[in-house]
């Protein structure tokens, strides 16, 4: 089922991809290698660089070098658009955002095609850094693996230890129901480390009754919703993100890449909501707000993740983690939304309420996509 989820999530990206790219295709300039009278796209006659009917240049082209050209000009607009809008987006949010929406669309790249970018590029970017503040992250795992294995060994010995003293013939009962306690106790504890590890326990409920009487483990498989295909589906996907946190980061890394356009129509009725009162605003407007907000912030997350691999320490990186996203958003809505001050800031601290639940919806997705998977 997860395949089908994953291809539905790639259908979709392509499609975006597809409608931002042939949308600039129809203002491109290329030089071709001949012209034509009549548009060999749909046949109307022609009467200047371009056609009057469908927007296709007159000349067209045939060579190689052309195709990388194209791949660059339709994407991006490396001929400045690109470089108008950077800029713009970093330190004048809020202007790009309304110039944009009140009709100056040739001059910027468009909300749309920036986020594609900014996603395809940082997801590239993090799957050799590790993410802004991932360089040690392998380090620690590797520490962690170690530490489980040392205390499994310590805990195997401990159990073979007590169950040769329950074994003693000339053992009072007293003495042996106390040891009989005692290894419910440490089954249990190993029940632990062994479901850290491998996502199952070692020992089942009934050889680790502590001293009480009860169960001391309670793993994922003794657990029950009612709803059978759920309490299915939750317990192998437990065991698989516990015994391979590797393949389930890579997994939810890659689900992240093909879904993260989900993120704009989750965003959307918190950015309504967030604005209610400011009238002459539309849905349109809202997604390009949203569009251009999370396309600055996968770009900023990008730059402190090559900050980070170049030595930059995290102190100063999760500074501008913490500082940089709010103001950045601040700007935007107030010169978006043509907000005051005060208004601007209340505003701001809904919405950043509403990132948060956004961000947990969008976790929750992929991680039930993981589940699939």
């Amino acid at each position: 089922m997860a395949g089908e989820f994953e291809a539905a999530g790639t259908i979709v990206e392509g499609a975006l991809v597809a409608t931002a790219v042939e949308q600039s295709n129809l203002g491109q300039t290329t030089t071709g290698s001949h012209a034509e009278h009549d548009c060999l796209n749909c046949g109307a006659a022609l009467a200047g660089p371009y056609c009057a009917q469908c927007g296709q240049q007159a000349h067209v082209h045939r060579t190689l070098s052309a195709i990388w050209h194209d791949i660059l000009h339709s994407v991006l607009h490396f001929d400045g658009k690109l470089w108008r809008t950077l800029p713009m987006l970093a330190f004048k949010p809020g202007e790009l955002t309304r110039r944009y929406v009140h009709g100056e669309r040739a001059k910027f790249v468009s909300p749309m095609a920036l986020f594609l970018f900014s996603i395809f590029l940082m997801f590239a970017v993090f799957s050799f850094t590790g993410g802004p503040f991932g360089s040690g992250t392998s380090t620690h795992n590797v520490s962690i693996k170690k530490d489980f294995a040392s205390e499994a060994k310590k805990l195997d010995a401990e159990i073979a230890e007590t169950e040769a003293k329950i074994a003693d013939p000339k053992l009072s009962q007293a003495m042996k129901v106390s040891l009989l306690s005692k290894l419910g106790d440490l089954k249990a504890d190993r029940n632990v480390v062994a479901f850290a590890q491998t996502g199952k326990a070692k020992y089942s409920n009934a050889e680790t009754q502590g001293s009480d009487g009860n169960s001391s483990m309670s793993v994922l498989e003794n657990e029950s919703t009612g709803i059978k295909w759920l309490d299915t589906l939750i317990q192998k996907g437990g065991e698989k993100m516990v015994s391979n946190p590797n393949l389930v980061l890579y997994k939810l890394q890659s689900n992240g890449y093909k879904f993260a356009w989900l993120l704009i129509p989750l965003s959307l009725p918190f950015v309504w909501l967030a604005t209610l009162g400011v009238r002459g605003h539309h849905f349109y407007d809202h997604a390009v707000f949203t569009t251009y907000s999370i396309a600055f912030m996968c770009l900023l997350f990008l730059l402190l993740a090559i900050l980070s691999r170049i030595g930059i320490g995290s102190n100063v990186l999760g500074f501008a983690f913490i500082l940089i996203p709010p103001v950045h958003l601040y700007k935007q809505l107030r010169h978006s939304y043509a907000l005051t001050r005060p208004g601007a800031i209340v505003r701001l601290v809904l919405l950043s309420a509403f990132i948060w639940l956004v961000l947990l919806a969008f976790v929750m997705i992929l991680f039930l996509l993981g589940f699939l998977g």
